[in-house]
């Protein structure tokens, strides 16, 4: 990787991927694709170059890829799990033509496509305990069915057209610098930003779910670890489970507690949320990402409450 473009780079995991591949990569073109209505501004508006990057907009994407020379794309472009499911059709529209798009123009300029898969890929039929990379996924949102979609149609490009295409299933991503924008595991983002600020936390997902998790820096490692990997030692491409971390709401809370003794959790569950949140794996069997590229999470649930804790403290404090 050396210019790349980064689509939905104002996004929870966009804005930090970014500035992250700038940092790693000084000499190349990191190009913070946005749309109208969420632009880019501080570091990410000013490290770097920017352009509006509708996936819709086959052309607008064509043209910047020509103009910065980009042989990476990661497509980030997606409603999460809960708002597509109010706008099924919008999400279909994002995740499935705009993909189509992406993948057109990657097989013509020869660059390579990251577009991420998730937990939602998996439905009520799938193992929920050590869930295989390669098992029964029937999952039964628009949210998760664009994910396999989007997994095959990636995986179709790569035997038809030879289009390097890669991606990971994401589980519940935990970010201290960007909130989630409607995803069913935005509870385990919100609960933090609720007990730094000394206000009850009202949880919409039942005690006893569990759910995969990750802390937003083991996001962004495995994005640009991947894609950076040895493509000769991968067996499976779209998309390879990665997993860090399993709890259920109870065990968030009791581990903030040992930070913040005085901190407040009430449950007031939303049943859309709930029915997403039954229908996903408790935990994800990632041993081939470990195997095919040296996939290595960083923090545990532990080391990760206390980085969040500490990291929005110091920010409110100002």
């Amino acid at each position: 990787m050396k210019n790349v473009l980064v689509i939905g780079s104002t996004g929870q995991i966009g804005s930090e991927l970014t500035l992250e591949l700038r940092r790693q990569i000084p000499d190349g073109n990191i190009v913070a694709g946005y749309i109208k209505g969420a632009e880019p501004h501080g570091d990410l508006l000013t490290s770097g170059p920017c352009e509006i990057a509708d996936v819709t907009n086959a052309e607008q994407l064509a043209q910047i890829v020509d103009k910065y020379e980009i042989d990476t794309i990661y497509n980030l472009a997606a409603l999460l799990s809960a708002v597509a499911e109010a706008k099924p059709l919008l999400a279909w529209d994002i995740q499935m033509n705009g993909l189509i798009n992406i993948l057109e123009i990657a097989r013509d300029k020869k660059c390579a496509v990251f577009t991420p898969s998730s937990i939602g890929a998996f439905g009520p039929n799938t193992p929920k305990e050590n869930t295989p990379q390669d098992t029964i996924q029937r999952p039964k949102t628009m949210y998760g069915v664009t994910k396999v979609a989007t997994e095959l149609l990636s995986d179709y490009y790569f035997t038809k057209y030879g289009v390097d295409t890669r991606a990971v299933r994401f589980p519940g991503l935990i970010s201290n610098v960007t909130l989630p924008g409607g995803g069913t595991t935005d509870y385990a983002v919100d609960i933090f930003y609720s007990a730094v600020k000394g206000e009850e936390f009202v949880c919409p997902i039942q005690a006893g779910t569990f759910m995969d998790m990750m802390y937003m820096p083991d996001a962004i490692k495995a994005c640009i670890d991947l894609m950076n990997a040895d493509p000769s030692k991968l067996v499976h491409r779209n998309a390879f489970n990665i997993a860090s971390m399993s709890f259920d709401p109870e065990m968030l809370r009791n581990e903030i507690l040992k930070f913040i003794p005085d901190f407040k959790m009430r449950y007031e569950f939303d049943s859309v949320r709930q029915a997403i949140a039954d229908s996903w794996p408790d935990k994800m069997d990632d041993s081939c990402a470990r195997e095919e590229w040296g996939w290595s999470p960083e923090y545990d649930m532990q080391s990760m409450t206390k980085d969040m804790i500490e990291t929005l403290s110091q920010r409110f404090s100002k």
